[in-house]
């Protein structure tokens, strides 16, 4: 394996440093100039664009390097985590797209809370924010493995590059401009996987000398994982689809209920070819790579192309970044302004725009803290979608049980659900049992329960009886 030399090397940052140059002045020229435009982009979106947006943000750094990651470890079956999400986009839009677009809202704690009341809608916007901020502490560090690995720089300083340039784009882009320049983002991101898997192909020889000479495992339908594991993926991307705020306010953008329905169709299409892609990759660098550190299953075949091709990969990484962290960090804005700034200050249009951008400034930088913390990407990316399913489990019981849906149920389980979920991940999984199973039993079974035993009301007060003066 090849290390670039300096010229090499300016090479690749230099287009680098060009294609963030270039996307940062579309981004500035496409911006949104209020806060319509910020949040929805004025209902104006056409439904490939949104399929587009939906799919890079659900396939963006973490699903791209962590797949290639767990495909290292585990065989060819973890492209399951990404096949997951082009079987949840299509059940979305047929079971809830409509719905939630005719309910007006571009928030799902907004939407939750026509359901069931204020207290549910601030519980799931405390929980879709605690998500949120985990899923982009993921996408930066696969960020950071990515940039670290061809820039020659420590992840430190790698992830610090990635929360600056990602930051600036949604903070001066909004939606409207975020939606647009992930076209030319999810363009590049595709022929970079394709030319990474083409290096791989090629160093491995083809696809039959790594299946004769890889574990029998590495081709099997279930792998490493198991079929718990992956039914799991599956149930966790499906209801993380349905809940994950940035998934609502991009059907929102759309120009009608009918295109919100058909951007999940687009976005379903896009995902099966990078899925198989991503899953061989991560198996071909296991047989050329053994004893490598399983983050860099994908990164690595950067060092092994010519300047130019590994400079392309480089920026196709880069955007993947770009896409995954603007949509995550403008999902978390809109669930920090709208339930709990403009409730509290009531602010102007004006001076909510202001507000918007400083505290979606302040977001970008916050996953930095948590940043080396993290050394299972795709385990903390569906630990993420379990804490998202269950807001999931509570939006589907208000829509088609509705005699279950109760303001306290509903809160108490989402709470309990919450916990108990992170504490399962926290300790490993124990008994084979995955944290999904947990969020999306519990909060189901705190909601019968409270139905069954309902608050007692409480007694009247007895009437005060007048005072007679003798």
């Amino acid at each position: 394996m090849q290390t670039f030399d300096v010229q090499s090397t300016a090479i690749i940052i230099g287009m680098v440093v060009a294609y963030i140059l270039f996307t940062t002045w579309l981004s500035i020229r496409l911006r949104s100039r209020t806060s319509g435009e910020f949040m929805v982009a004025a209902r104006s979106m056409p439904a490939f664009v949104v399929g587009i947006l939906m799919m890079s943000e659900f396939i963006g750094a973490k699903s791209t390097v962590g797949t290639a990651q767990a495909a290292f470890e585990s065989g060819f079956a973890a492209s399951w985590s990404v096949i997951a999400a082009a079987i949840g986009f299509p059940l979305f839009g047929l079971l809830m797209a409509r719905k939630l677009y005719a309910s007006g809202e571009f928030t799902i704690s907004g939407f939750i809370a026509q359901k069931y009341g204020l207290s549910t809608k601030l519980m799931v916007s405390i929980i879709m924010i605690y998500a949120l901020l985990l899923v982009n502490v993921g996408n930066y560090v696969s960020g950071a493995a990515a940039i670290a690995t061809v820039l020659k720089i420590n992840l430190p300083t790698a992830a610090f590059i990635t929360a600056i340039v990602s930051t600036l784009y949604y903070v001066f882009g909004g939606l409207k401009s975020v939606a647009y320049v992930s076209i030319l983002h999810t363009s590049v991101k595709y022929v970079g996987v394709l030319i990474v898997l083409g290096v791989a192909l090629h160093m491995t020889g083809g696809f039959t000398p790594v299946m004769q000479n890889m574990p029998e495992h590495y081709f099997t339908w279930d792998g490493a994982i198991g079929g718990s594991k992956i039914f799991a993926w599956i149930i966790g991307t499906v209801g993380a689809i349905f809940s994950t705020q940035f998934i609502i306010q991009a059907i929102s953008s759309t120009k009608d209920a009918r295109a919100a329905q058909r951007s999940t169709f687009h976005a379903s299409l896009l995902c099966i070819p990078i899925s198989l892609a991503l899953g061989f990759i991560g198996v071909a660098s296991k047989y050329l790579h053994p004893e490598m550190s399983s983050l860099y299953a994908l990164p690595v075949f950067l060092q092994s192309m010519h300047p130019v091709l590994a400079g392309v990969v480089t920026i196709s990484l880069v955007a993947s970044i770009f896409v995954s962290v603007s949509t995550v960090a403008l999902a978390i804005a809109s669930l920090v302004v709208r339930d709990f700034y403009v409730p509290l200050r009531k602010p102007t249009p004006e001076r909510e725009f202001k507000a918007t951008r400083v505290i979606s400034l302040i977001i970008g930088f916050v996953p930095l803290f948590f940043v080396f913390f993290v050394p299972e990407i795709l385990n903390l990316s569906f630990f993420t979608r379990a804490l998202r399913l269950s807001i999931a489990v509570i939006a589907m019981i208000a829509i088609y049980l509705p005699l279950f849906a109760t303001n306290r149920g509903a809160t108490l389980g989402l709470l309990a659900s919450t916990i108990t979920t992170s504490v399962w991940y926290l300790l490993g999984n124990p008994y084979g049992i995955d944290n999904m199973y947990v969020a999306l039993a519990t909060p189901a079974i705190v909601v019968v329960i409270e139905r069954l035993f309902p608050q007692p009301a409480a007694k009247a007060a007895p009437a005060e009886v007048p005072h007679v003066h003798h």
